[in-house]
C-alpha cells in the first residue's frame, strides 16, 4: 500500500500532523508513507521512524504555478492508495485532484465546507467540535478508514535523530564552552511572530533569576538566521554574561533540535523550536500569549507544560479590559521561576 500525506507549512504544523504517519505505519507496517512539507522543514524528518520519503515543495515551485503543478503530478505518478489533504488548500487538493485512482482522498473542510473545495475527496471530515488537542483533531481524519480497516491510533510523535548526530553536537558544544557537567537550559527569547514575544525586559529578568537561583546552570540562547541579530543584542543587554551562550549556531531545523535534545530543561516562548522539545522529549515550559489555544499543547503532562495568560485571568477584576502586553505582563518573571524549579526539582538530575 503507498500512502501520500500533505502537510506544508511550519515545524509546530509538520511535526503535530505527523502523528498521522505514525499511524498509518503502525496500522500497514508494509505500506509506503510519504509526506509533502516545505523545503526548509524535510530534514527535520529524514531516518524518521514512520515515514519513508520525505517530499519537498521548494520556495521556487510554491511561487510558480506551472512548477507546483508540475511537481504534484510528478508526486502523484507513485499511483497512491490513500492520499489525505491536511491543509485544505487550493494548492493541497491538487495533490487528490491529481490522484483519480486512489480508493481512499481524505480531506479536511475545516469547520465548514467552502465553494468549490473539497470535490476531489472520497472522504470530506469536518474539523471536530472536540478534541483532546491538535494531534487528536488531525487523527480523526483516518476516521474514514475505519470502514475497511482496523486502525492503531499513536498521538505522540517523534523525530530520528541518529547517535552519531548527537555526539557531533554534544562535541560542538563542548568546543563552544558549555559544561555538561552543569545544568544546560535552552531558552527561547524571541519567536517569528512578534505577538507570541513574552515582553523582553521580562525575558531578560527570568533569565537572571534562573541562572541566580542556579549557579552551576548554563543557558543556551538559540535563534535562526534572520534572529541572530536580536539575540545578540539580548545577550548583549545582559553584560554579555560568561554563563550564556549565543554562539552556538545552528545550520538548519534538525541541527537545532539535535542541539536541544543535548539540553537539561526548554523555557521560552510557544512555538516550533517547543514543538522539537516535546518531540525528542526534553522537559519543556512555554509560556502563552493570550487566546491561544491550549490544544496547542499536545500530550499535555507534567513535563510539558505551558503557562499561560488566562492562568491568571481570576486573579483581576479587570482581566478582559487588558490589552495583549497588559495580560502578558500577568505573567510574571517570578511565577514563570516557580515552575521552573518544580521541573528541575523533578526532572534535572544535576
Amino acid at each position: 500500500m503507498k500512502i501520500l500525506l500533505v502537510r506544508f507549512r511550519q515545524i509546530g504544523d509538520a511535526l503535530l500532523s505527523s502523528v498521522l504517519c505514525n499511524s498509518l505505519k503502525k496500522s500497514f507496517p508494509d505500506s509506503q508513507i510519504d509526506y509533502v512539507v516545505y523545503d526548509f522543514i524535510t530534514p527535520l524528518f529524514y531516518n524518521h521512524p514512520y515515514i519513508d520519503n520525505v517530499i519537498s515543495i521548494t520556495n521556487e515551485e510554491r511561487k510558480n504555478p506551472f512548477k507546483y503543478f508540475m511537481k504534484a503530478w510528478k508526486v502523484t505518478r507513485t499511483k497512491y492508495d490513500i492520499v489525505i489533504d491536511l491543509m485544505a488548500t487550493p494548492k493541497s487538493e491538487l495533490f487528490t485532484l491529481l490522484s483519480p485512482k486512489a480508493t481512499f482522498r481524505i480531506g479536511t473542510y475545516g469547520s465548514r465546507k467552502k465553494r468549490f473545495r473539497g470535490n476531489t475527496y472520497t472522504h470530506g471530515v469536518f474539523e471536530p467540535k472536540t478534541s483532546i488537542d491538535q494531534c487528536d483533531k488531525f487523527l480523526k481524519l483516518l476516521a474514514p478508514l475505519e470502514t475497511k480497516y482496523n486502525i492503531i491510533y499513536d498521538h505522540d510523535f517523534v523525530l530520528g535523530l541518529t547517535s552519531d548526530e548527537k555526539i557531533t553536537m554534544n562535541k560542538k558544544m563542548i568546543n563552544s564552552g558549555i559544561d555538561f557537567s552543569k545544568k544546560v537550559f535552552a531558552f527561547a527569547v524571541n519567536s517569528r511572530r512578534p505577538e507570541k514575544v513574552y515582553p523582553v525586559e521580562n525575558m531578560k529578568k527570568l533569565v537572571n533569576l534562573t541562572l541566580d537561583k542556579y549557579p552551576d546552570s548554563q543557558i543556551i540562547l538559540f535563534y535562526s538566521p534572520d534572529e541572530k541579530e536580536f539575540v545578540k543584542n539580548f545577550h548583549k543587554e545582559l553584560n554579555n554574561n560568561p554563563r550564556i551562550f549565543s554562539n552556538i549556531e545552528t545550520k538548519s531545523i534538525r541541527e537545532l533540535a539535535v542541539l536541544i535534545s543535548q539540553c537539561d530543561l526548554f523555557i521560552g516562548n510557544e512555538g516550533g523550536p517547543r514543538h522539537l522539545a516535546q518531540a525528542v522529549k526534553l522537559p519543556s515550559l512555554s509560556i502563552w500569549r493570550h487566546n491561544i489555544r491550549k490544544d496547542w499543547l499536545p500530550n499535555k503532562s507534567d513535563w510539558n507544560r505551558g503557562i499561560a495568560t488566562e492562568d491568571f485571568k481570576n486573579t483581576i477584576s479587570n482581566y478582559d479590559e487588558l490589552n495583549h502586553w497588559e495580560k502578558y505582563a500577568l505573567i510574571t518573571p517570578e511565577k514563570v521561576l516557580d515552575e521552573v524549579i518544580d521541573m528541575v526539582n523533578k526532572y534535572v538530575k544535576k
